[in-house]
């Protein structure tokens, strides 16, 4: 296995021609540290977990998707924009790409969640969701509804705080990640994304009430979150996905 592609918090290889355009907006992002042998039979193949100081994560992520397009052609308004919360794990494959892999991703709309787990091939599942703020304070709930387990459900509430002007070495760990992994073509392959530099902010957890975690296939997290990140969000750029990951070897 190659050695991974070192951090860093800007897109090594800008996408060209897009595949898909979106923004990514109000994202909570609440992390657990976890073995790496607890989620390593979890990935696809040709992958194994991504780790940071012996560990490896799980993220639990709550945004807007907002305007989705294909290529070029303008976002759509209303069936391209919806809540989502997605449950992930973090991957490197035997090119040394790191990416996240997603274990579920709720969203509002039924149409998109459809075409994303026909065409792509994604774990995305029909939710009823809602994102609220107040002030500094941001609340997203989700309870699902197809094809389950039906009413798996979180409610995370963060406080936004100040703007982060260095992230740690963790935090861009977390967050600066430029693909996903995903068995698209029989095996496990990589959709590089770009998008501008994270403005993050630390945040504080008022509460996190879910299930999804469990639902996805995980242990239940134990103990308090190693991080917990508000960010406004980004304009996203997907690319087509690359050659097949290569299955590492030791």
């Amino acid at each position: 296995m190659l050695q991974p592609a070192s951090v860093t918090p800007d897109a090594p290889d800008p996408v060209g021609m897009p595949l898909l355009t979106q923004q990514w907006l109000d994202l909570c992002f609440v992390h657990w540290a976890v073995a790496p042998d607890t989620v390593a039979g979890l990935l696809p193949s040709g992958t194994v977990p991504d780790v940071h100081e012996g560990s490896t994560y799980v993220g639990l992520v709550a945004f807007r998707m907002h305007r989705v397009g294909w290529l070029r052609l303008p976002g759509v308004p209303y069936l391209g924009s919806f809540p989502e919360t997605n449950v992930r794990l973090y991957s490197v494959d035997g090119h040394g790409r790191r990416g996240v892999v997603f274990r579920s991703m709720d969203a509002a709309r039924l149409i998109p969640v459809v075409m994303g787990r026909v065409g792509f091939r994604l774990p995305y599942l029909w939710s009823r969701m809602r994102v609220r703020a107040d002030g500094d304070t941001v609340a997203y709930t989700s309870a699902r509804r197809w094809p389950g387990p039906r009413g798996a459900s979180s409610r995370i509430v963060v406080r936004r705080g100040e703007r982060i002007e260095e992230p740690t070495e963790l935090e861009h760990f977390l967050t600066a990640r430029w693909g996903m992994h995903n068995a698209f073509f029989g095996g496990a392959a990589y959709l590089p994304n770009d998008h501008p530099r994270w403005p993050l902010h630390r945040a504080e957890l008022l509460v996190c009430e879910e299930d999804l975690v469990v639902a996805a296939g995980l242990p239940a997290p134990q103990g308090a979150p190693v991080s917990v990140l508000y960010s406004p969000g980004v304009p996203v750029r997907l690319g087509r996905p690359a050659r097949p990951a290569g299955i590492p070897t030791p």
